[in-house]
């Protein structure tokens, strides 16, 4: 069995070059670490579950709701990225809650019955966090006019800013590196405020992967990460560092929707 890996929640096609060469050099730390089958290339073009769920995964990396919920016994976190990026740092990250620039709204409660574009129900940064904040001032009712699903933040950020869409939740470490990769894609919008903190989406292995193989991709990555050899490619992805995790760590992600379940608000409305 052909060993696989997939880096996709911050592979944007402009930044494909640096996710490239920081492969390049996790790969190199995993064979010296004693993995026998690495693969020379990342694997694109495929549905995330798709690789989530296959038994030949070596190495991905997860948004922590999935990890939590629909994926919870195929995945298990290993490392907790530190990026560096607005919102974000310290191993955890933030949503970015944004309007157009012109968006008279000020705070949350200024947004009651307007449309939110969502990348997907399964995503802490743009639907689990929003829900969490929402939750508080929804008094149990519905509290957007219209819920739009985009499939993705870059397709949620085009929906607010052509005036499709009024309100989104952005991942801060997406919205930094579209930032830098497209700027005229965030041209004209504006931060409102910003979510609560979580975990920042962690680097993960199969959950039945054992625990020799386990110990030593976990030490391919946290080397990889302080050699300098990939201070270019690292900087590029806004990536300052990687520390040891656990899943318990994203328990946090499953208390915000139990919370916001609790308050009579299960489904971003």
């Amino acid at each position: 069995m052909t060993a696989i890996a997939a880096l996709t929640m911050y592979d944007l096609p402009e930044l494909q070059a640096a996710t490239d060469a920081w492969w390049a050099l996790l790969a190199t730390h995993l064979r010296r670490s004693g993995i026998a089958e690495v693969p020379d290339v990342l694997t694109r073009g495929r549905p995330v579950a798709e690789n989530w769920r296959d038994p030949s995964l070596l190495l991905t990396q997860t948004c922590g709701y999935p990890l939590t919920h629909g994926h919870a016994d195929d995945l298990s976190a290993i490392a907790v990225p530190d990026y560096r990026a607005e919102g974000c740092g310290s191993g955890l990250y933030r949503s970015a809650f944004v309007v157009r620039a012109d968006d008279p709204a000020m705070r949350l409660e200024d947004l009651r019955g307007r449309r939110v574009a969502a990348n997907g129900p399964d995503s802490q940064s743009g639907c689990n966090a929003l829900r969490a904040a929402v939750s508080e001032i929804a008094g149990g009712d519905r509290f957007f006019g219209a819920v739009i699903w985009s499939g993705a933040h870059r397709q949620s950020l085009a929906m607010v800013r052509e005036g499709k869409a009024d309100i989104a939740a952005i991942d801060g470490v997406t919205f930094a590196l579209v930032g830098d990769a497209a700027p005229q894609e965030v041209a004209g919008i504006r931060v409102m405020g910003w979510s609560a903190a979580t975990p920042a989406l962690p680097y993960a292995v199969r959950k039945d992967l054992d625990a020799d193989t386990r110990a030593r991709v976990t030490e391919g990555v946290l080397e990889a990460a302080v050699d300098p050899k990939g201070a270019a490619a690292r900087d590029t992805l806004r990536l300052a560092g990687l520390n040891p995790v656990s899943d318990a760590d994203y328990a946090v992600m499953v208390a915000m929707r139990e919370t916001a379940e609790a308050r009579g608000y299960p489904l971003l409305a």
